[in-house]
């Protein structure tokens, strides 16, 4: 935390985001559901997919971008396959009626295939691995981003050709354990990431971001606001560039919902693609046998002696868990452009909350 940021706490960024967007004609539940994720983002150390969208979020509203009416809903349904459309409508309503569709065949088949087309931004997907986790299911995710300009580079490339196509892998609790969590974006860094960089007029690590003219840099000030200048690149090379266009085909060939690819239009918004795999456990066999040796495998990992003795060797979910717990007791922490975003937001919104 920077000593200019502001520590506000999560209840009160929850309803300030929830009147706001009700304000610019969302329904009650829809601005409950996006604010609670928007804030739940930030208590989990994810400020890129956090408050700080929330301007971005009403821009949307004003132009259209989002559909105030929309309900996800089923649109095929074959054997342990089963597809929804969320026709523009709110990203995290339609995640969650994705989750429990795909919750319930899964639990009947003992494997599901849930896709979700068409949905407005879905934020932190480390949410949904959640969902799936806490009803017991072990749950893989990938996800497209259409409706604007891409921002990651291929490897080797000079500009943009994808989205940030995050991948979650969720395994749920056992006896011993928290849920194991994995939840990152493909490229080296968020979109978000470099923006809140950029509004704290931090660099970024060299070559996590490409200039205007292709070349690699650690300045993020083309990332500032909401429009973008240069690219993103991908983690690990060749790795993360191939696990990209894998989750740009798998979200958004399979779902209907389309690709990034230029034929299909870009309004400027914020579109995402979801394929949710979700596994039964218990429809493997032994499920006290599986959670014995997954406790038995985590505790070796995290058994390995430190390189640096104030870093210990974390289990993917636990970085989340600490800070969830922090921020929950001492605030988020906003930098001041942030803060000053979301009080001229408020201001358009025509209500007279301020942070």
């Amino acid at each position: 935390m920077d000593s200019t940021d502001t520590r506000i706490h999560a209840p009160v960024l929850t309803g300030f985001a929830a009147r706001v967007l009700q304000a610019g004609g969302a329904r009650e539940a829809d601005a409950r559901a996006v604010a609670d994720h928007l804030v739940a983002a930030n208590l989990a150390g994810h400020d890129s997919h956090g408050i700080g969208l929330l301007p971005a979020y009403t821009m949307h509203i004003a132009k259209g971008l989002v559909s105030l009416d929309a309900r996800a809903a089923v649109t095929h349904r074959h054997g342990a396959i089963v597809k929804l459309d969320a026709g523009r409508g709110w990203g995290r309503p339609a995640g969650e009626a994705a989750m429990r569709e795909g919750a319930a065949l899964a639990s009947k088949l003992g494997i599901a295939a849930v896709t979700l087309a068409n949905a407005h931004h879905l934020g932190r997907i480390g949410a949904y691995g959640e969902i799936a986790a806490q009803a017991g299911l072990v749950s893989l995710h990938f996800v497209n981003v259409t409706d604007h300009d891409p921002m990651v580079a291929p490897y080797r490339g000079s500009d943009a050709r994808f989205g940030t196509n995050p991948v979650c892998i969720a395994l749920p609790a056992t006896p011993g354990r928290a849920m194991f969590l994995l939840d990152m974006a493909t490229s080296q860094i968020a979109l978000g990431k470099a923006r809140v960089a950029a509004n704290k007029g931090k660099r970024v690590p060299f070559g996590s971001v490409l200039d205007a003219q292709g070349q690699p840099t650690d300045d993020p000030s083309g990332f500032a606001g909401f429009e973008l200048t240069g690219a993103l690149t991908a983690f690990g090379g060749h790795k993360g560039y191939g696990l990209a266009f894998a989750a740009e085909l798998l979200a958004g060939v399979l779902s209907g919902g389309g690709t990034i690819q230029p034929a299909h239009e870009r309004r400027g918004g914020i579109q995402n693609q979801l394929l949710s795999i979700l596994i039964d456990p218990a429809a493997f066999g032994d499920e006290a046998a599986m959670d014995a040796e997954t406790d038995a495998m985590m505790a070796y990992a995290l058994a390995s002696l430190p390189a640096d003795w104030d870093s210990p060797v974390l289990m993917p979910g636990d970085p989340e868990r600490a800070l969830r717990a922090k921020r929950a007791a001492t605030g988020i922490p906003v930098d001041v452009t942030t803060l000053a975003q979301l009080n001229e937001t408020a201001a358009d919104a025509g209500i007279d909350m301020r942070l």
